[in-house]
């Protein structure tokens, strides 16, 4: 894509009134993430252990949990945690995802084939299994998580780059530069790769809440991030277990995170639109 094709597809996605929403909310939480240290009211480990569960109020807005901690805090903390799960994991896929599919989709024949093969046996795994057998044979730690996430949902992305490569690589442009003698390896990172960077972008988009979601059920089942640092997941998963008594435990944690995953697939769905128009006349 050229500027005048990139400024485009810019004017389309901040029209786009759900993914302008979207984009400043996540602005917003990112900033908040960042800056957490700086105004977060109390520690994250902090405990009153005195005052216990307590609601909502002026000391602390969204209440305790059932052993004295601020739950703002913890919900400020919770998302650092989410966020570097959501945006390092989709980096480590996007990594793995782009280079496979380009490599399969340029190459064709029996390179394309095995390596697509062995695409089709990992997608037979059970992803959830593949994550938790990684995280029991290695021990749990937030750089695990990462690898072990992002480890496991390749497969989309290089299926996605397979077809494009394979499609762009009949393009006259490619058969040009294969006549100057470029190289393979030019032509990957030269030509390929960036013309095909619009879906990977979307689809990126669209994985981070994915991956959030995977690590939120994966802190519920007890294998995530582990106490006392917080993140959504966490915080919902000890909510659920006293949300009868203490329905702000669950309520404020869910909306945030509920939030933060619409959030996110609205500026997916504006991306798509916005670099590709004719999905949205379709």
């Amino acid at each position: 894509m050229n500027n005048s094709l990139w400024k485009d597809a810019f004017d389309r996605l901040i029209s786009n009134k759900l993914s302008l929403f979207g984009s400043i909310y996540i602005l917003f939480i990112i900033i908040l993430a960042l800056i957490t240290p700086l105004i977060a009211p109390y520690d994250y480990a902090y405990q009153d252990l005195d005052l216990g569960p307590s609601g909502p109020s002026a000391l602390h807005w969204l209440g305790t949990d059932t052993l004295g901690r601020d739950l703002l805090t913890r919900m400020m903390y919770g998302s650092r945690v989410s966020l570097m799960v959501g945006f390092l994991a989709t980096m480590v896929a996007l990594s793995i995802g782009v280079i496979w599919g380009t490599v399969a989709g340029f190459s064709g024949g029996k390179v394309d084939t095995i390596m697509m093969r062995i695409v089709d046996v990992l997608y037979g795994i059970p992803f959830i299994i593949f994550v938790i057998l990684l995280m029991v044979i290695f021990g749990r730690n937030l750089i695990l998580l990462f690898m072990a996430i992002g480890a496991v949902e390749w497969l989309t992305m290089a299926r996605i780059v397979r077809s494009q490569v394979m499609s762009l690589s009949k393009q006259e442009f490619i058969l040009a530069a294969e006549a100057m003698g470029v190289s393979r390896v030019g032509i990957i990172y030269k030509h390929l790769i960036p013309n095909a960077i619009g879906p990977v972008i979307v689809y990126a988009t669209l994985t981070v809440p994915q991956i959030m979601l995977l690590e939120a059920f994966l802190s519920f089942l007890g294998l995530g991030v582990q106490a006392p640092l917080s993140s959504w997941g966490l915080l919902i998963r000890d909510g659920a277990v006293s949300m009868e008594e203490y329905w702000w435990l669950l309520i404020f944690p869910s909306l945030a995170f509920s939030l933060t995953l619409f959030s996110l697939n609205f500026i997916g769905d504006g991306l798509r639109d916005a670099l590709d128009p004719r999905t949205s006349d379709s």
